[in-house]
């Protein structure tokens, strides 16, 4: 394999894995957001989201683009731009896609945001405008799905639902896997293997599993009522029910389910888990530390042997 195909067909095909990872963690974050008001939380998912469907489509703008006689330094130095429609455009060229003014204006907002709304805090008059972040998803949401808030001049309190987190997951879908789909037939056309997925890559949930958090959210509940009922005894079963739980307080329950699901949510109930921790002495404290460790790592193994242990033993279960 030459350098150009080689070029082609494995480094590029880490760039769909990166792209799709982003845009993942991308839609993740969005579905997570409980209000579209909070620039950091809003700038953490037009980030990922921005940068993951741009270098999907800078892929897929090389295969169609590059050949044997193409200026390699000139292909490079143009692909050095943020500019999403300018890239849908040089795709358009070579070959048909699906997507519509919808599609067209996300990937528009996108393209503002990577280029300038992300640096704006940087300048003094941001003083005198803030927000962008915000009044760009509002008028996005405002266009293309009615939405009505309470004060259209206002940005405090809006809350996030499931008619937004939905359309933002139809509209970045569609992109992602229309890009993907002509990268796909380039790469059969030219006999390469770029579009090759690993088994288990969020890459593989975006472009071929077309990830919805929200079914991955009943997969952690299902297996949640699947540990507090199910009544077969096994080794690493019997681990978890000889660990004593912590106090923590029961009219909090949901709050300690919405940590479960969404990251900035852990916070709060951070706070108490260090509370519990700084109620035991040191001794306690490590060996609690050490079973904590056990649970979820990798490699290691429960012996389900049925014979009694004593509790001198019940460590010598576990192998690592």
């Amino acid at each position: 394999m030459n350098p150009s195909d080689f070029w082609k067909n494995f480094r590029l095909g880490e760039e769909i894995h990166i792209s799709g990872t982003f845009i993942y963690n991308g839609l993740r974050r969005f579905h997570e957001l409980r209000r579209l008001d909070f620039d950091d939380e809003l700038f953490e998912f037009l980030y990922e989201m921005s940068v993951g469907l741009e270098r999907l489509l800078k892929t897929a703008v090389v295969l169609y683009e590059h050949t044997d006689t193409t200026d390699q330094k000139e292909l490079e130095k143009s692909l050095i731009t943020h500019n999403h429609l300018d890239l849908l455009a040089r795709l358009r060229k070579h070959v048909g896609l699906n997507l519509g003014m919808t599609h067209n204006d996300l990937l528009s907002l996108l393209g503002t945001f990577y280029k300038s709304l992300r640096y704006d805090r940087f300048a003094l008059t941001s003083v005198y405008e803030g927000k962008k972040e915000a009044k760009a998803i509002r008028s996005l949401l405002v266009k293309h799905l009615q939405a009505k808030f309470s004060d259209e001049n206002s940005l405090f309190r809006t809350d996030n639902n499931d008619q937004f987190r939905k359309f933002i997951r139809r509209t970045v879908l569609k992109i992602a896997r229309e890009v993907y789909r002509v990268i796909k037939d380039r790469a059969r056309q030219i006999n390469l293997y770029t579009y090759e997925l690993r088994n288990g890559s969020k890459a593989e949930s975006v472009f071929l599993r077309e990830v919805d958090i929200a079914d991955e959210d009943i997969l952690w509940k299902e297996l949640l009522i699947f540990f507090m009922n199910v009544k077969v005894d096994t080794g690493y079963l019997q681990f978890l029910r000889e660990t004593p739980p912590l106090e923590f307080d029961p009219a909090l329950v949901p709050d300690y389910l919405d940590c479960l699901k969404s990251d900035s949510s852990k916070a709060d109930v951070m706070d108490e888990l260090e509370h519990h921790y700084g109620e035991m002495d040191r001794d306690e404290r490590n060996e609690r530390l050490q079973r904590m460790r056990v649970i979820g790592a990798p490699n290691v193994f429960f012996s389900d042997d049925d014979d009694e242990i004593d509790d001198t033993d019940k460590w010598d279960e576990v192998k690592l």
